[in-house]
């Protein structure tokens, strides 16, 4: 059975959203002939009171080849708060961005939390497969993390759209198969996956995600993954919750030209002065050859990040991280990138000085790249908005990166050893 996007709960209605551009900074044309003029640098998606949501937050996007963009989030009903009444939503637009149709309902629990949106495309069949988690019988995150609440009310999803996101699958509960007896709190993603392109595990849809481990109290990383188009999933790689300053959650993860795996991930704990480190994997996400280590070059504050790498351009497209550049508050969004498979970092775009919070970058077409991100005056999801990379951004960045013969030389990507303050 297909259930439609536009609702699941009986007698909501939702208006069409009438496009609110929103000024940018100036926008030259993509070197893409399926991008959008110059004049259509940013629109508007979602913003706050509208729809009958208080807010929306957790941004992801995902752009199909030869169709829509994809702009997911959370609809908050009733506060900004993390717990409650939230709803898996989704605007699409067929015009690389510049207007946005009717907002869908992908799920809704009720009064209970349905959000963290993770797409990816199954390049197989093509269709859209999205995981998301649930927090149900009215739990709040505090209360699963704690104990207070029995772990098995965070839960994880699978569903899929075989028509552009026009109409979805019913959530399939995975997460006995995903989530071990003694992990609390579990959350994947948020932002897109990826579909590895390269190698042996060429095909495999590969979801970064982070949990709580029960035993130790600690937050870490692992990744999912599916070798049969998101029918099974498997727990890959876990780092992160035994030990050390570290403590991982909301990572994001990018296929590097040389079949590496690169993953970035924030660091939660707060103690140390770098808010990000990343790691890498050479057997396509399932252990790491490349521990995590703090990422000393990115600075910002505790916050969600996305990675992408650039394809399409001449040579390798560079690796782009996005995220706000305050070191102390969550202002200021910005890009950087890396042409040394995120060795190193330098920013190349600062969108605007305003507040700014979560974010998820898409390739939009040959050499192209948006921006779906959290960013207000007044507060960070104030709205979440939609940019065009200008074509400057990614043009000055040859990025000339390890050959692929290197494809299974992690080594090739180690950067010093960085220490961790005792």
């Amino acid at each position: 059975m297909r259930v439609r996007a536009s609702g699941a709960r009986a007698g909501r209605r939702f208006l069409v959203l009438l496009l609110s551009l929103a000024a940018g900074p100036a926008v030259a044309e993509l070197p893409s002939a399926a991008a959008a003029p110059a004049a259509c640098a940013a629109s508007v998606p979602y913003r706050s009171g509208q729809s009958g949501y208080f807010t929306f937050r957790i941004p992801a996007a995902l752009q199909l080849p030869g169709g829509a963009l994809l702009a997911f989030a959370e609809g908050r009903r009733r506060s900004s708060a993390d717990d409650g009444d939230i709803d898996l939503v989704l605007r699409r637009s067929f015009d690389g961005g510049c207007t946005w149709g009717p907002l869908q309902v992908v799920a809704d629990a009720g009064s209970d939390t349905a959000g963290n949106p993770v797409p990816v495309i199954d390049p197989a069949s093509g269709d859209v497969v999205l995981l998301s988690c649930r927090t149900i019988s009215g739990a709040s995150r505090r209360q699963v993390t704690t104990g207070a609440a029995p772990a098995s009310t965070r839960r994880v999803y699978v569903q899929r759209s075989a028509d552009g996101g026009a109409t979805w699958t019913p959530q399939r509960d995975l997460t006995d198969a995903v989530k071990p007896a003694h992990w609390r709190w579990y959350a994947v993603g948020p932002g897109h996956a990826v579909a590895l392109r390269r190698g042996p595990h060429r095909g495999r849809l590969l979801i970064p995600a982070n949990h709580t481990s029960g035993r130790t109290g600690r937050s870490g990383a692992h990744s999912l993954y599916s070798d049969d188009g998101g029918v099974t999933w498997h727990v890959g790689y876990v780092a992160g919750s035994a030990g050390g300053p570290v403590q991982l959650n909301e990572s994001t993860l990018a296929e590097l030209p040389n079949g590496l795996v690169y993953v970035n991930s924030r660091d939660h704990s707060g103690r140390t002065d770098e808010a990000r480190a990343d790691a890498y994997s050479s057997d396509g996400g399932r252990t790491l050859s490349v521990p995590f280590r703090p990422q000393p070059l990115i600075t910002g504050p505790v916050v969600q990040g996305s990675v992408l790498l650039v394809s399409g351009l001449p040579g390798r497209g560079p690796l782009l991280y996005s995220g706000p550049a305050d070191p102390r508050a969550r202002v200021r969004m910005q890009v950087r990138a890396s042409g040394d498979g995120g060795r190193s970092w330098r920013p190349v775009w600062t969108l605007s000085e305003d507040r700014a919070g979560y974010s998820d970058l898409v390739g939009t077409g040959p050499g192209a790249v948006g921006l779906l991100y959290e960013t207000g005056p007044r507060t960070f999801h104030d709205t979440i908005r939609f940019a065009r990379l200008p074509a400057r951004v990614l043009s000055a960045f040859p990025a000339p990166l390890p050959a692929p013969s290197a494809a299974n030389s992690a080594a090739t990507f180690r950067r010093p050893s960085i220490d961790p303050p005792s």
